[in-house]
């Protein structure tokens, strides 16, 4: 679809508004119309609504409708939700193969969750072959922006050797950064990386996190 026009700008954002006072019913009013007009926005914020059961009953196949449509339009968060919906199996057969294309494309967008899920993908080897490389492009790009499931998996993967070359420095800052942000897994493997460490190389890692915070987390 081109460029909305503002009438169709002006009935999404009045559904948008609706939706975010909790009066879905409102919501649904304005975004139905737009949805099967083909505006890709108002068919992911509708499957949404049939996701979380917000104006309509709880319907995953719906879901999965809306999702497809927005997604087959370009929508990067509709196709990531479709590809976590094939992962899950909910509204669709469980299928690993259309999960990873639909991570994919949500990825290459540079949809940081649809980073982090097709590189760990990649490392369990589910609907695309295991390899660790892949694994650690994608999990590094998704940590770059700081997404900190991806940065726990990029510091276990250098603590590993797996897809990188071992380095218990950069796993520490990776997963020190994962803490910082959150991430209650990241705290076991700074540890396991701390003492495999002498002081002096942790002073190094922590310093290194610091410069990282500092460069918003690229080209760490």
């Amino acid at each position: 679809m081109g460029t909305m026009t503002s009438a169709l700008a002006q009935d999404f954002s009045k559904g948008l508004a609706a939706a975010r006072a909790g009066d879905f019913g409102t919501a649904l009013k304005e975004w139905r119309p737009l949805a099967e007009q083909g505006y890709a926005l108002a068919q992911f914020n509708l499957g949404l609504m049939y996701y979380n059961g917000q104006g309509v009953l709880q319907d995953y196949k719906e879901t999965a409708k809306w999702y497809r449509l927005a997604a087959e339009q370009g929508d990067a968060p509709a196709q990531f939700n479709l590809g976590l919906m094939y992962y899950n199996g909910q509204g669709v057969l469980q299928d690993y193969k259309e999960a990873a294309k639909w991570y994919r494309l949500a990825a290459e967008q540079g949809q940081a969750s649809a980073q982090y899920s097709l590189g760990l993908m990649h490392f369990k080897g589910q609907g695309v072959p295991e390899n660790y490389k892949e694994a650690a492009k994608w999990y590094r790009k998704s940590a770059e922006q700081g997404f900190a499931d991806a940065q726990t998996h990029l510091g276990l993967l250098y603590l590993l050797g797996r897809g990188v070359i071992q380095d218990n420095i950069q796993a520490h800052m990776w997963t020190n950064l994962a803490a910082s942000n959150g991430n209650k897994l990241a705290f076991n493997g700074r540890d396991i990386a701390a003492k495999r460490m002498t002081a002096e190389d942790i002073s190094k890692a922590q310093q290194l996190a610091r410069e990282c915070v500092a460069k918003n987390y690229k080209g760490c």
